[in-house]
Formats: C-alpha cells, sequence, structure tokens
C-alpha cells in the first residue's frame, strides 16, 4: 500500500539516500502523543473513580462495570476499521474527527447527571478514540525517515510510563480535591483543554496523508463482529444483577453462533475477491490463533487486576481515592522498568522466554498479593502490598514488550495489516471482559465480605495468567524468526 504526503520530503543527511521526512514531525509527534496520553489516561482513570461517580450517581454495581467496559468494547469494535477510515478519508482529517470527537465525549461525560447519560458518552469516547488512535501511528511511518522511525516510536514509552504513574495520583487528587465542586467529572473536564491543544496542533503541524489503493469497508463484517462482543460482555456484566437467568447463558451461546457466522462469512467474501475485515487465513496460523488466546486471557487479567485492586482499597478499606493512586504506584514503576529493560536488549536475547518470564513473575506477585491479603487482612498498608504489586507490574511489562512483535511474526508479510488491527483490537476486548468478568466474580463474592471477594478474584486471576502461560508456548521463537 503507498501513500501520498501533503509536500515532499527534502533529502536527509548526506550519504543515507534517504528522506528527512516532514518539516514539522517532532511538533507532529508531540500532537500525536498527546492524544495518545488522553486515551491512556481514560483508561486508567476511570478505574479509580468508579466507587466516587456510582456514590454520586447512583445505580446498581454494574454502572462501576459499563463506565470501563463501554469504552473498552467501543474502542474493540471501531479500531477495527479506524485505521481503514484514514486510508480512505485522510489520516490528518480522521485524526482531528477522532480528537474533536473524543473531546466533545468528554465533556458530555464530564456533564452526565446520570449513569445511563455517562455510560453513552463513555461509548462514544470509544468510539472516536477508535477512529484517533490508529491515524497516529500512521503518521508516524509516513512523517519520518527510517532511520529517525525507532527514535519517534521510542518516546511513546516514557510518555506512556510517565502517565502510568502520574495518572492515577492525578485522578485520586482531583477526585479527593474537589476543585470548584467539580469532584470526579474534572478527571473528564481536563481533557477538553488537552483535546483542543491536539487539534489545534494537529490543523497546523500534521500533514494529510492517505492511501492511493484502499480496499471498500466490510461493513457486514463489523456488524456481525460488534454484535457478538455485546452478545458476550453483556451478560457477564448483568447476569449477577438478575441471578444468571436463562437469557443470560443464551446470550453467550448466541455470542458462538454469531463469531461462527462472522468467520463463515468473511471466508466467503474472500473467495469472491472482496477484501474481508480478518484474513482467515491468520487463523490457520498457529502462532496467531496461540497470540490471539494468550492476548485475550493477559489482557482480560491485566484490566481486571487494576479495577478490582481499586474497588477493593475504596470499598472495602475506606481508602481516598488519593491513597488508592499512590498504593499502584509499584505496579506503575515495575512496568516502566520492565520496558526499559525489555528495550535495551533483553526482548531481542530472549524472545518468546521473556514472555514465559514475565507471566510467572506475574504468578509470583498475583501470589504474593493474595498471600499479603490472607495475612493481613483489612490491617493491610501500601508498603506491605507493594513488593507483589511490584512483581505483577515487572513481569506485565515483560510480557507487554515484545508480545505483539512476536505474535506477528508468525503471520505472512501480506497479512500483517489485518493481523495487527485483530491483535489490537482483542486488547481492547481484553480489557473490556476483564472488567465484566473479574468485577462480576468481585461483586459476586462481596456477599462474604470484601476480603472473600478480593481472595476469589485473584484466584481467577491466576487461571487467566496460567491460559497465557499456555498460549504463549504457540507463539514464535523470536520476533525475527518469521513465520
Amino acid at each position: 500500500m503507498t501513500t501520498e504526503l501533503a509536500s515532499p520530503a527534502p533529502p536527509g543527511p548526506a550519504g543515507t539516500g534517504e528522506p528527512a521526512g516532514h518539516r514539522w514531525r517532532w511538533f507532529a509527534l508531540a500532537v500525536i502523543l498527546a492524544a495518545e496520553v488522553m486515551d491512556l489516561l481514560d483508561v486508567l482513570v476511570t478505574n479509580l473513580a468508579g466507587p466516587a461517580i456510582r456514590a454520586d450517581l447512583g445505580g446498581s454495581p454494574t454502572v462501576i462495570q459499563w463506565i470501563g467496559a463501554g469504552y473498552t468494547l467501543a474502542m474493540a469494535v471501531g479500531l477495527i476499521t479506524g485505521g481503514r477510515l484514514g486510508d480512505l478519508y485522510g489520516r490528518r482529517r480522521m485524526f482531528l474527527v477522532g480528537v474533536l470527537g473524543f473531546t466533545a465525549a468528554s465533556a458530555l461525560c464530564a456533564l452526565a447527571g446520570s449513569p445511563g447519560t455517562l455510560i453513552a458518552a463513555r461509548v462514544a469516547q470509544g468510539l472516536f478514540g477508535a477512529v484517533l488512535l490508529p491515524q497516529g501511528l500512521g503518521l508516524i511511518k509516513e512523517m519520518f525517515p527510517p532511520y529517525q522511525l525507532a527514535t519517534a516510536f521510542g518516546a511513546f514509552g516514557p510518555v506512556m510510563g510517565i502517565s502510568a504513574v502520574g495518572g492515577p495520583i492525578l485522578a485520586g487528587w482531583l477526585v479527593d480535591a474537589d476543585l470548584a465542586g467539580t469532584g470526579w467529572r474534572a478527571i473528564f473536564l481536563i481533557n477538553i483543554p488537552l483535546g483542543l491543544l491536539a487539534a489545534l496542533g494537529a490543523a497546523r503541524f500534521l500533514p494529510e496523508s492517505r492511501a492511493t489503493h484502499v480496499s471498500r469497508l466490510d461493513l457486514p463484517g463489523v456488524a456481525l463482529v460488534s454484535l457478538g462482543a455485546v452478545l458476550l460482555v453483556y451478560p457477564l456484566v448483568q447476569g449477577r444483577e438478575h441471578d444468571w437467568p436463562g437469557w443470560a447463558f443464551a446470550m453467550l451461546a448466541a455470542a458462538i453462533v454469531v463469531f461462527a457466522v462472522f468467520a463463515g462469512y468473511e471466508v466467503r467474501r474472500q473467495r469472491a475477491g472482496r477484501d474481508p475485515l480478518v484474513v482467515p487465513a491468520l487463523f490457520r496460523r498457529r502462532a496467531f490463533t496461540g497470540g490471539l488466546v494468550a492476548g485475550l486471557a493477559f489482557f482480560t487479567a491485566l484490566t481486571g487486576f487494576s479495577l478490582v485492586f481499586s474497588l477493593y482499597l475504596q470499598l472495602g478499606l475506606g481508602w481516598s481515592p488519593l491513597r488508592t493512586g499512590l498504593a499502584g504506584v509499584p505496579q506503575a514503576l515495575g512496568m516502566v522498568v520492565a520496558f526499559v529493560l525489555a528495550g535495551a536488549g533483553l526482548a531481542q536475547r530472549l524472545g518468546r522466554r521473556l514472555i514465559h518470564l514475565g507471566l510467572v513473575v506475574v504468578l509470583a506477585g498475583v501470589t504474593g498479593m493474595l498471600v499479603t491479603l490472607s495475612l493481613a487482612g483489612d490491617h493491610v498498608t501500601p508498603w506491605r502490598m507493594a513488593p507483589a504489586l511490584l512483581a505483577v507490574g515487572f513481569g506485565m511489562g515483560l510480557v507487554m514488550a515484545p508480545f505483539f512483535d512476536i505474535v506477528l511474526s508468525g503471520v505472512q508479510d501480506g497479512e500483517t495489516g489485518s493481523a495487527s488491527g485483530t491483535l489490537t483490537a482483542v486488547q481492547q476486548l481484553g480489557g473490556a471482559l476483564g472488567v465484566a468478568l473479574l468485577g462480576t466474580i468481585f461483586f459476586d463474592g462481596i456477599g462474604h465480605g470484601v476480603s472473600h471477594a478480593v481472595r476469589i478474584t485473584l484466584v481467577a486471576e491466576l487461571g487467566l495468567v496460567l491460559v497465557t502461560l499456555v498460549g504463549a508456548f504457540l507463539l514464535p521463537r523470536r520476533a525475527r524468526d518469521g513465520h
């Protein structure tokens, strides 16, 4: 696939024979990073602010789950076509649509007067985020010459790391400070100036680029995937509240049927000479199917752990949002350190073994947390939890750093675009399932006490990590192994 930039790139450094890239590329990179930070913060801070939101707006415990699951579910569905919209209509244009829509949806979140309004606004945030995020990655590849690509993508690590550490602390402070009576609404209001600045920067510094040869959107495929995802997540969240009626299990069974219909439709679409949403041949590749299973289980565990940890500290121990945010710092720091070590050569030297090592560390960390909470009970302190949280974060970082490269090395070059889009969507779907599944286990067990609820949830967390470990054995040994 070829692309067009608004203006040709000047020559690069003498002797390289490579273009220098877009003139304003470093300013443009800052704009793209600002958009990434908005998305990351909205995932992190809503888990922490959930109890305060429910206390203000009312509703059942499922409100807390839907605030997170609505966003990630919409993001998962939208990401499947978000990148292709940029190919069709221009990446700069779609970036602007995404960032302005995300900002407007953030304002609606801040103004929400009922749980239903807030959840609807969160879904809108997820859909616009799915339009926004893929454009940034595509623009970076177009703006930067090959000799600067590693530096450009390397900027994501520190920025995301700082956001992961500082985001929950900032959110906790904003909720506790109750600035001008805004309370939890401030975590959404902060997106408005950031989003407007990103939009102004995009209009000024981002070049327009689009693909010269693009495939048409597979709208029936999108509809089937969306229906299947909703049928899967909705009963997991709502079933517990209604004492697991028959319709909940019927919806779960229907989800399997819908995904099977989707698979058959994609095969027929490809045979008819039309571009499928997901290349069917991918599912015949052991590395890719193993990666999907491992990725779904891992990101379910990752997101679910963050939610349940926040709920336990606030609902169970009565901690403030700020204290809860500070308590999670060891996990965020562990993840940042792991990313740095993996990027310094560990990922290249160890390959798939780094994923295995990371999962073993996560197992040790979750087990340590289970033991710590069992022994300390309601008298647990942040310092007593810190070693286990550090291990959980460090292990998760070791897994995430090489995961996508290794999975994608198991597919052919012509399948990379479809495979990467599917993996990213599965990552977000895992986030929705984590909130739905582990959140439901936690609230289901809360009748026997919060300590019991968090312990059984951590046992489920261990099971998900073990599933990830088994699936990881299907992956290629190293990213450079190809297929």
